[in-house]
């Protein structure tokens, strides 16, 4: 199911040091943000070609119990029948894993690189996979969200030939980003989680769909940011 990219960062905020974890993923089929895209504050997981959305759901789990990725989503494929039509790859706190079972179709191939890692199938080819991590790499240090910058990354798979299934023309995207600041979703940022289900154009529209969801968040966070810190401020007296 096409390609997608899982990637760590580390930043501060007010001083205190974070970790963010993103994934991203573009498929010529509907609906990709509801089967392959995971992410939390423990790390960001991709389940695809002949998906099992399980391998996802429960690679976070694993995770959040503490579980190295390697050892999570390893233990989980050795559990799976259909182990090698299944392509799974993420990243954790420390470290990043990608398998890509012998069965899946080509071109199908992955790339680990510092802190990321890429995997795709049905692929025009490996350039894909490169033009994805090569574009997320030369702008990793840059100020945008990493939200934006996945988008950029699969734009850019995209421009490379991506799915070579022309003859489908419904295609899908969707990104997630979590953080280790332990936001309780009241302020967390719309953009960090989207979603385009159905559409010819997927790259474009989750592009458009960001930066409205960008304008949205500013626009709510001036005109509501004074009730949002008085109800901190409440909380915490």
């Amino acid at each position: 199911m096409t390609f997608s990219i899982c990637v760590r960062e580390e930043y501060v905020e007010d001083g205190d040091e974070h970790l963010r974890f993103g994934v991203a993923v573009t498929t010529r089929l509907a609906g990709v943000g509801r089967l392959c895209p995971f992410a939390s504050e423990d790390g960001a997981v991709a389940t695809q070609s002949l998906v099992n959305v399980d391998l996802g759901r429960r690679g976070l789990e694993y995770l959040a119990d503490g579980v190295a990725v390697e050892d999570a989503l390893e233990a989980l494929l050795a559990a799976d029948d259909g182990r090698e039509n299944r392509q799974l790859h993420g990243v954790d706190r420390e470290g990043t894993y990608a398998f890509s079972g012998e069965e899946c179709k080509p071109w199908y191939g992955h790339r680990v690189g510092e802190n990321y890692t890429v995997a795709g199938n049905l692929l025009t080819g490996e350039a894909v996979v490169d033009a994805t991590a090569e574009a997320y790499e030369a702008d990793r240090e840059g100020d945008r969200h990493l939200a934006e910058r996945l988008i950029d990354a699969l734009a850019a798979g995209h421009a490379e030939g991506g799915d070579k299934r022309e003859e489908l023309s419904v295609q899908s995207a969707a990104l997630r980003v979590a953080t280790t600041e332990g936001d309780d979703g009241a302020t967390e940022p719309a953009y960090n989680d989207l979603r385009v289900d159905a559409t010819e154009s997927p790259i474009e529209e989750l592009q458009e769909t960001y930066e409205l969801a960008v304008r949205g968040h500013e626009d709510a966070m001036e005109r509501y940011e004074e009730a949002y810190e008085d109800d901190e401020m409440a909380e915490s007296g």
